[in-house]
């Protein structure tokens, strides 16, 4: 099997880029569908029709229903028909962009994925993750192409809650340790071959910015200002860890996080936090040396990423629910088949409750 890297076909990071999009869309439709949250439109909606306004592009707004499921997918590919555009444009986070994509893709027209937020690395994909109406995983939705654009607007990124950088920082934390155990394993990856070299220096380049600048990117969050940590911490959440994890390939901590959609008790928790709590529990699967998973619990707390159980809201789960999400991970299609080694059930449970108590010991100890 052949090693492949797929990437978007353009990425552009910089301040006042969305003032730009009406620009590039005219350069690849005449007719664009804005998928939007009600809220996102408040905030940006009006510096986007301007931004039409100045180009050769039409555009018709839609607003985002909540959730990436089938019923959604099929109602936009249905707008897009009905009102004629050739190009869909989401706007927002990471259930918008993989929505968009989708849509994109039925509708066979180019899509622009503009993130308001650095939550996650969604947005260079060719996935989507689809879910059910009321939010449980239900499958990968793989995409012959990457998004045509993917616009990252930092003005707007460091307007939004530092939690959801925060979180991008858990979803891309787990780039590297992900790639690694397929490396090790000969898995396929996402990108539908071996793993690049290109794409394991990637994902190791992500997890070193995030040692490096996650800090101090947090920090400079929190006084509303955008300094260079916090540019490489956006290009690390958004671009490396979207080629890394897509042509790395993914494994335990996303399968993990998988698991974790089943209970109701982590459905207010983000994607990345959740991600993150499955990094810890692949590094006790895969027994890393203590220096290493120290490291790694420590920069979590440090940065505010969840170490235990009770900081994801399911403090109070049975065992018996611990073991439907140990089950639901190792589910035969599901990405923790790509760990070196045999991972069943109960060595998922074990390897959580010990991640668990590990969390805890650290945070005691940071007291």
């Amino acid at each position: 099997m052949a090693k492949i890297l797929i990437s978007p076909s353009k990425y552009l990071q910089g301040a006042g880029e969305m003032k730009n999009i009406g620009t590039y869309a005219a350069k690849c439709g005449k007719k664009a569908l804005v998928l939007i949250s009600q809220g996102g439109y408040r905030r940006i909606g009006a510096m986007i029709e301007e931004s039409f306004a100045g180009s050769d592009c039409d555009v018709v707004f839609d607003y985002f229903n909540g959730e990436c499921c089938e019923s959604e997918i099929n109602r936009l590919v249905a707008i897009v028909k009905e009102k004629g555009c050739d190009l869909v444009i989401g706007v927002g986070g990471g259930k918008i962009f993989d929505t968009a994509k989708a849509v994109a893709y039925y509708a066979e027209t180019p899509v622009f994925i503009c993130p308001t937020i650095a939550s996650t690395d969604a947005p260079c994909s060719a996935l989507s993750v689809v879910y059910t109406e009321e939010g449980v995983f239900e499958r990968y939705l793989f995409l012959p192409a990457n998004p045509n654009l993917v616009l990252m607007d930092t003005d707007i990124i460091v307007k939004s809650p530092v939690r959801l950088t925060v979180a991008g920082m858990g979803d891309a934390l787990a780039t590297y340790f992900e790639a690694r155990a397929c490396q090790r394993s000969g898995a396929t990856s996402c990108a539908g071959g071996k793993t690049t070299e290109a794409a394991m220096a990637l994902a190791k380049l992500c997890f070193d910015t995030l040692m490096e600048e996650g800090v101090k990117a947090k920090i400079a969050l929190e006084a509303g200002v955008c300094t260079p940590a916090v540019e490489k911490v956006i290009e690390a959440n958004t671009l490396l860890s979207g080629i890394g994890f897509e042509s790395a390939g993914l494994a335990g901590a996303h399968a993990i996080h998988n698991g974790f959609t089943v209970l109701e008790e982590c459905h207010h928790m983000y994607h990345g936090e959740k991600v993150a709590f499955g990094t810890l529990t692949q590094l006790v699967l895969e027994n890393v040396p203590l220096d290493e998973l120290e490291d790694i619990i420590l920069w979590c707390i440090e940065v505010g990423l969840p170490v235990t159980l009770a900081e994801l809201g399911a403090g109070n789960v049975t065992d018996d629910q611990l073991m439907e999400v140990a089950k639901t991970a190792c589910a035969e299609t599901d990405t923790l088949h790509n760990m070196p080694f045999e991972v069943t059930p109960e060595t998922v449970f074990a390897a959580i409750k010990a991640a668990d108590a590990y969390g805890r010991y650290y945070l005691d100890e940071e007291e």
